[in-house]
């Protein structure tokens, strides 16, 4: 690849900054100066800026166990968000795969691998999602036939998916969801009358949040477990 990509590949350097420490002298190739933007160069090369090492981070998977009051987002002048619970090099790179509300706990699936993120995020994939949620109200039998004919929420044109409502106790369920609507669990307590009062995802796909994983941590992903969400890139 070119020296200027390999060098953003490293850094959190634009490709103009990055061609730019290169037209200055800041770079070595298996030590000796380069100042050529355009020179190929391969991941077995010594490339340096400024003396120090360069080496390429591959693509990243994270589960985390996202606690209450922070939010999906890169930046919020109002609230923290996931990432000041995280450490990890070129950070910004990161995004979350799909959002849970600020109140919302449980598993969150995060990446810098575009394509894998779109793979579980997208409706038309169908991945499935479940929830924990705790009602004000006790919850009536005849809302499992509801969810799983599909029901109107407010605003919207279309029933909702298919969804499968296991009735823990009367204020207790299980909802597994295969779509992403904006607070669709809880749009869909409310079409039938209820309010969530706390909820919490257990589940994406067939991964299931781990009781190893305090609220507030996070671990990366193995290859095989973030397989077992969606194609994972080489």
């Amino acid at each position: 690849m070119r020296l200027d990509k390999f060098i953003c590949d490293c850094t959190e350097l634009t490709r103009s900054q990055a061609g730019k420490i290169i037209r200055q002298g800041l770079v070595t190739i298996d030590q000796q100066l380069c100042k050529q933007p355009s020179t190929q160069v391969s991941t077995n090369q010594q490339i340096a800026l400024e003396g120090e090492l360069l080496k390429i981070i591959g693509l990243r998977y994270f589960v985390m166990h996202k606690p209450a009051g922070y939010v999906c987002s890169t930046d919020d002048p109002d609230h923290n968000t996931i990432f000041t619970l995280m450490d990890e090099p070129m950070q910004s790179r990161l995004h979350t795969v799909g959002r849970l509300d600020l109140d919302t706990t449980g598993l969150l699936l995060i990446t810098d691998d575009g394509q894998w993120s779109h793979q579980i995020s997208s409706p038309k994939h169908e991945c499935a999602k479940t929830y924990r949620a705790w009602l004000a109200d006790p919850v009536d039998a005849s809302a499992i036939v509801l969810f799983e004919e599909g029901v109107m929420l407010n605003g919207e044109k279309h029933p909702t998916k298919p969804a499968q409502l296991e009735i823990v106790n009367p204020q207790e369920c299980l909802l597994t969801i295969h779509e992403g609507r904006y607070h669709q669990v809880k749009r869909m307590f409310a079409a039938i009358g209820n309010k969530v009062e706390k909820l919490h995802r257990e589940q994406i796909g067939s991964f299931k949040l781990g009781a190893d994983l305090v609220e507030g941590t996070y671990r990366e992903l193995t290859l095989a477990e973030a397989a077992t969400f969606a194609v994972v890139a080489k």
